[in-house]
């Protein structure tokens, strides 16, 4: 109810409303989609179909990522007056992107659909992959919020990260391009961004992701929560101080 409370009130008197995000995330992939697919000397068609997957997973990714650094300090009035769990907190801010990304996923099947592109039977697979997404994006935002709480300069901080990770990550480009590189498989591979981003986009574009990308993001998400929830365990009583 919250997260989607936080949606309503970005767009309020808005008759479009949301979906705002969508039409300029639609305009962006086309002139993107154009504009690197020559560059990239790739089919236009398949191209604009991968990106348009693409932009729309790391959105989701990028998004709950930066504003899980402000996830408690946003919250500072209703953390210092109820008693209620941290984990709302967090799911308030994974869901609202979350919702935020279901409006802009109208975009997907409107791509298949024109380039008549079917994505097949490893489409099953999306919501698994989705599942382990949600998973990482959730203790990442624990993790963040508790030290953003503390020291206020980390938010412009992941900011910049998630920025250079955007280009790092084969978000634009695709991973075929790195050819016989064994070093920048080897850096590609240490990318948790890219093992995330495998085991959803593949399923929707109708391939299959590799054990690799199944095993990493499975193994960062057990370990991630583990520490996440020893470092909650022993500050959590600090967060409304610290808000």
């Amino acid at each position: 109810m919250l997260a989607w409370q936080d949606i309503r009130q970005s767009y309020r008197r808005s008759a479009v409303g949301p979906f705002w995000l969508t039409i300029g995330m639609g305009v962006q992939i086309l002139a993107m989609g154009f504009v690197f697919g020559q560059i990239f000397k790739a089919d236009i068609e398949d191209y604009i179909t991968y990106l348009a997957v693409s932009i729309i997973i790391w959105g989701l990714i990028a998004s709950t990522i930066n504003e899980g650094c402000m996830t408690f300090v946003s919250s500072e009035a209703m953390i210092k007056q109820l008693n209620f769990p941290h984990v709302i907190y967090i799911l308030r801010t994974v869901l609202k992107n979350l919702y935020t990304a279901g409006h802009n996923a109208v975009l997907i099947p409107l791509m298949l659909i024109l380039f008549m592109k079917a994505p097949g039977i490893s489409v099953f697979l999306l919501l698994p992959g989705l599942i382990i997404l949600v998973l990482n994006l959730g203790w990442v935002v624990l993790v963040l919020g508790m030290v953003s709480a503390r020291f206020r300069d980390i938010p412009p901080i992941i900011l910049s990260f998630t920025t250079i990770g955007f280009f790092v990550t084969p978000v634009m480009w695709s991973p075929d391009l790195l050819g016989d590189n064994e070093l920048a498989h080897l850096l590609l591979g240490l990318n948790p961004f890219y093992h995330w981003l495998q085991i959803v986009r593949l399923p929707i574009l109708g391939e299959w992701p590799t054990l690799e990308n199944w095993g990493i993001a499975s193994l960062i998400a057990g370990i991630g929560w583990g520490l996440a929830l020893l470092v909650y365990r022993k500050f959590r009583t600090m967060i409304a101080y610290w808000v």
